[in-house]
């Protein structure tokens, strides 16, 4: 059975602020590096045939000491990217009420078009589960680990197994350092064994 575990990268200093992140290359913080080296060995249990990361440091140093400890080398992947926030990255959602009160509440409405120069959650969906199918492919019948981003990893979930984007918030951003893991079967399709799994604690839920 082919296996993906969409891995969330470790704590940054936005995150711990509550910044959005989108495509800004935040790195890790001292925390984030402790996370990535405490979950590691728990993933390396897995024997993990492939990594592949996004190309953004904060998901590429986590995977680092997964690599070290299994020796497989990390492909990076910009499909694997976090939403692209455009001129609300490095903000909180407190100041985003107060720079853009229209779109704010658009967004806490539901609604997808924020302008901006946000990314379409549908453009997101795509990237990531091309992404997410090549890294399946790629090691068929084998465990991959891909490491990435909260919001990313839960788009590209959604559209491995077919649910409708208006359920997004129905399921809970990953955790820093925690992870996703699906299971391609070869009659049933994609399915989800389980989701927010980590041994860390204090994950920042914020817009990776």
């Amino acid at each position: 059975m082919t296996t993906l575990i969409l891995w969330r990268h470790g704590n940054t200093e936005w995150n711990a602020e509550h910044r959005i992140q989108g495509h800004t290359d935040a790195p890790l913080s001292a925390l984030g590096h402790e996370q990535a080296a405490r979950v590691a060995p728990l993933l390396a249990r897995r024997t993990p045939a492939a990594i592949v990361s996004s190309d953004l440091s904060r998901a590429a140093d986590t995977a680092m000491p997964l690599s070290q400890l299994t020796g497989a080398a990390v492909r990076p992947d910009p499909r694997l990217r976090e939403r692209c926030y455009g001129d609300w990255e490095g903000l909180t959602m407190t100041e985003i009420a107060t720079q853009f009160p229209e779109a704010h509440a658009r967004k806490r409405a539901g609604e997808h078009d924020l302008g901006h120069g946000i990314e379409p959650p549908a453009d997101v969906m795509k990237r990531v589960g091309e992404a997410l199918r090549a890294a399946a492919d790629a090691a068929e019948g084998q465990t991959t680990v891909v490491v990435t981003h909260g919001g990313s990893a839960r788009y590209g979930m959604f559209d491995l197994l077919g649910w409708p984007i208006e359920q997004l918030g129905s399921i809970e951003i990953l955790g820093n350092c925690h992870y996703t893991e699906l299971h391609r079967d070869r009659v049933r399709g994609w399915m989800l064994r389980a989701h927010n799994v980590g041994l860390v604690k204090g994950g920042s839920p914020g817009y990776e």
